[in-house]
Formats: C-alpha cells, structure tokens, sequence
C-alpha cells in the first residue's frame, strides 16, 4: 500500500496546520524551529518523549566552536549547560604501544551537560516562538499526488493528530522511520542508506571520588579489534562521560560488558559510582548527497551530518538546521516549495562541513582495512599537530617533513605509512570534487558519477569493501 493510500484511509483526529512541521526536539530540530519562528512563520516541533524525558539524548557531550553556533538560539541561552571549558586536547591512550599521544584540537571547545543542554535548546526554540508537542509519534508521511510532502500524522497520548504542513523538516536522527515512508522515486533525494554506515554506541556518566588527571582532555582508546573505540570525556573534574562504540560492519561488542571492563581496570574510576545510562545509534559515513525532496528536508543525523572520525555533530546539526530553515522560509515565501528552491540547503551544508566531512570518511574506510596494531603503531609515532588538522581540517599535509620523522621512527610501519600516504591523495581528490558540488539538482548525477568514480580510487587503495 502506498504512503498515499495509507494516508487517505488513516484516522486523522484532530488537524493542526502549521506553516513547517519539525520531527524531532533535538539540535537540528530546534535551531531549524527557532530559525522559522523568528520569522513569524508557525513552526511546531514534534517529540516523541515526555517533557520530562525531551532533551535526554546519548551524547558523548563534547562541544567544538560553541562561540560560532547560530544566533537563532543565543549562545547565552546554551551557557548553562556548558560544564567544562578547560579542555583543548585530545589524549590518545594506545596500549599496544604503551604509549599516550596528545593531539591538539584547533578552535573552541568544551564538554556539556547534554541532558541540560538539550533542554536549553528546546526552551530556545520555544523563545523564538516555536510550538512543542511531547509524548507524540509520527506514524505516517504525507504525500500528495505529485510526491510532495504535505505533512505527517501522529498519535499523541494515544489520540491521532493530523499537521497539514507547507514543509516537512526530519531531525528524527539516525536511520529516520520518516525516510522508509514517503516515495522518493520523483526526487534526488539520498537513499543510498544503509545499517552499515553507522556505530551502535553506549554510554555511562559516571562520578569518582578523587579528580582525574586528564580533566582538560578527550580520552580515546582503541579497542582489542578494529572499528571499536572508548572515549572519557570530562564533564568536571569528577564527573565523567565514559562509554563504548563500534561500527556496524563488525561483528556486534557487548558494549555494556566491555565498557564496565576498561572501567575497573582503570585505577581513577574505583569506586565510581554511575549516575546515567544511555544508548544510541550514531552517523560514521559522509553526509547525504541530497536531503532534499519536494516539501521535505532532512537534517542532523538524519542526513549525516556528523564527523565520521569523530562523532562530533552538535555544531553541524545547529548549522544544518538554520540552513533547512531558511531555504524552508524562501519555499513560505515564493510559494514554491520544490527541490530548485530548497537546493541552496544543500550548497550551504556541503560549503560549511559537508565535503570536509566526506573526505574524513576515508580515513573511516582506511579504518575497516588495516591491522588495527599497525595502525595504532603509526599514530604513536606520528606528530600530534599533523593528525589534528587530520581530523579536524578534512585532510593533512605528509609533506617531506612529516614522512621523514614517520619513516625515522616507524621503521616497522612503513607499508601502512605509504598506504595513508596514497588514502591521504584520494581524500585531497575526493574533497576538491565536493567543493565544486552542483548548484542545481539536475547536475547531481553527473557530479556523483565521478564522485563514485573516486570512491573506487579509495577502495583499490585501501583494500576496504566497498561501503556505498
């Protein structure tokens, strides 16, 4: 049965019309709310949590460039929620080497009280005018006859809801439900999706006794096998966020079992006790080629706007939420609520973060590829400023130097050296070919041909499955 046809023979109960509807209370949803409510367009938020619950996200709560957020929700409002300024690098604890590698982070940075901050951003988007509605599920997508979408339908405290809307924004995260409901056959809309390109993560927030000694830094650690990793994120100086994550190419971690392992082989956390549990699914790949489709955006996880080396995605989920916004406040405006119109979110998404984010994803797919022993060799004994811009730039210069002090001091590394080496030179390829990315729909697919082409150049070089 089609989404039309369910649509049509659906409850509707109670009907609300609003100007733009937004699935999900989270960053993406409430700046691109509070961005459409400030220009006096009726703009609803729907939650599917409590008011109680809304806001309390799994997160691994580190906040890069909080000073340079959107002012559709002022920074003063986020201010509270912010725990730990003193953080300006990262610490990279490899046990194979026995070794600990400090890496600079470029930029402003911070850890947060996510459930806090989550609240922060909701009461923001409700001060620039925008309506919340909790405890609501969206069950269906509408769509008309030509494949717009013309809106959702919900049930809220078990009473269906219909909201006809101009404009559908999904910020409903991860693998989105909206996006197996409506038919995107007539759109460029990206559907080369799959459970793979994503990490299964948990986490803990857990208090010690005694402050650790790496209150100013974000702890990563390698797990036994590839694609697995810890992270200790300092909230205070006693208050940590601890917690697991593996991609789902590998075979599945029992994450609960595996963190609570590291933890009591760490002497800091004895007598840790643990205040919060969470889980979540999370984006590793490169950002959606197209979250756009008439009447419809995706945006935040729900297109892949994360750093797929990272899982930083705060930042780019506030961006892209503003970015949907406007291009939706130019669909109110014109009356046309196409692809053309909404395409300059696109642009935008992809010129801020979007094609530094892609080329990052080699480097996820050199990942899944190399013994994760010579791997973690090579990074001991590389220079910490060069794998900053790595993973903070989009690529990095091995210049003459650079390769002489790895060849110097990796002397057992120098097959994986000359593979990142040739990774790095399809990574420079890749991210040139997305910052020329088209500036209409109708060049998509010319430009994602020899995107696809360049892809194949990664995976011949990195020995990688193929990932899309």
């Amino acid at each position: 049965m089609s989404t039309q046809e369910q649509s049509a023979g659906a409850t509707t109960g109670e009907v609300h019309s609003p100007d733009v509807v937004v699935v999900g209370a989270g960053t993406a949803g409430c700046y691109a709310a509070a961005t459409v409510a400030r220009e006096g367009y009726d703009a609803v938020v729907l939650e599917r949590k409590t008011e109680d619950e809304a806001g309390h996200i799994a997160c691994g709560d580190a906040l890069k460039g909080a000073s340079d957020f959107p002012d559709s929700i002022p920074k003063s409002q986020l201010e509270p929620a912010i725990t730990n300024t003193e953080v300006d690098h990262g610490r990279f604890e490899i046990p194979q080497e026995d070794t600990v590698l400090e890496i600079p982070v470029p930029g402003e940075l911070a850890v947060v009280d996510r459930f806090e901050y989550g609240k922060r951003v909701i009461e923001g988007a409700e001060n620039a005018g925008a309506t919340l509605e909790y405890n609501t599920v969206v069950q269906n997508v509408i769509q008309a006859a030509d494949g717009q979408v013309t809106g959702v339908e919900a049930m809220r405290a078990g009473e269906p809801h219909t909201y006809e809307a101009d404009v559908v924004i999904d910020a409903a995260g991860s693998l989105s439900v909206l996006q197996d409901q409506v038919d995107f056959g007539e759109s460029t809309f990206d559907t080369n999706v799959d459970y793979t390109h994503f990490c299964s993560a948990y986490r803990e927030i857990v208090t010690v006794d005694e402050p650790v000694e790496w209150s100013d830094a974000l702890v990563f650690k390698p797990t036994e096998r590839a694609a697995g990793y810890l992270w200790y994120f300092p909230r205070t100086e006693t208050e940590i966020n601890a917690g697991l994550g593996f991609q789902m190419t590998e075979e599945p971690m029992q994450l609960v079992d595996d963190l609570k392992r590291d933890l009591e082989n760490r002497a800091e956390f004895a007598g840790a006790e643990v205040d919060d549990k969470l889980g979540a699914a999370l984006p590793t790949r490169r950002p959606y080629d197209s979250a756009v489709h008439p009447g419809y955006m995706a945006v935040g996880d729900a297109a892949g706007h994360v750093n797929p080396t990272t899982g930083g995605g705060i930042a780019g989920a506030a961006y892209a939420g503003k970015y949907a916004a406007e291009a939706a406040i130019e669909g109110l405006e014109t009356g046309d609520l196409s692809e053309d119109t909404f395409w300059s979110y696109n642009e935008r998404v992809m010129d801020h973060f979007g094609a530094r984010y892609a080329a990052l994803d080699v480097y996820n797919i050199l990942s899944t590829a190399v013994d994760v022993d010579d791997l973690m060799g090579l990074l001991a004994s590389m220079p910490g400023d060069k794998l900053a811009e790595a993973l903070y730039a989009g690529s990095t210069d091995f210049g003459t130097k650079l390769k002489l002090e790895a060849l110097l001091k990796s002397r057992g590394h120098w097959g994986t050296i000359w593979n990142l080496y040739q990774t790095k030179r399809c990574a420079d390829d890749l991210l040139a070919h997305y910052e020329a990315y088209p500036d209409h729909p109708g060049a998509l697919e010319h430009w994602q041909r020899r995107r696809d082409e360049l892809m194949d150049q990664v995976y011949e070089t990195t020995g990688a499955e193929p990932k899309y």
